[in-house]
């Protein structure tokens, strides 16, 4: 999805196994295993709900920051600590439907 601002996004979901909303949430306030500027996003964004974590990242070729983020050793050991917070393997959800108001002002 590409936003207003030419940035694009993507997110990722993550069903967490039963009990485990307590512990993504330590995880979350400890900060992010990696340099958000440094790795090219201009955002990223993390939802909890009871069972399921939902990535957000945004921000120039964003799918292929999120590739070169998983696929560095270095940094992605650092998310082997949701290892055992998750049931199955997280999925990248593509954009179904985009409404944007007409009368919408960057910032506003």
């Amino acid at each position: 999805m590409e936003n207003r601002d030419g940035a694009e996004s993507v997110v990722v979901v993550a069903r967490l196994r039963p009990g485990s909303r307590e512990r993504a949430g330590q995880i979350l306030a400890e900060g992010t295993p990696y340099n958000v500027d440094d790795a090219g996003f201009r955002r990223h964004s993390v939802y909890l709900a009871e069972e399921t974590a939902v990535f957000l990242f945004e921000g120039p070729l964003v799918g292929t920051l999120v590739r070169d983020l998983a696929n560095d050793p270095a940094r992605s050991a650092a998310f082997s600590v949701w290892g055992p917070l998750l049931d199955g393997t997280p999925t990248i959800a593509q954009e179904a439907f985009h409404w944007q108001a007409a009368n919408s002002v960057a910032g506003g």
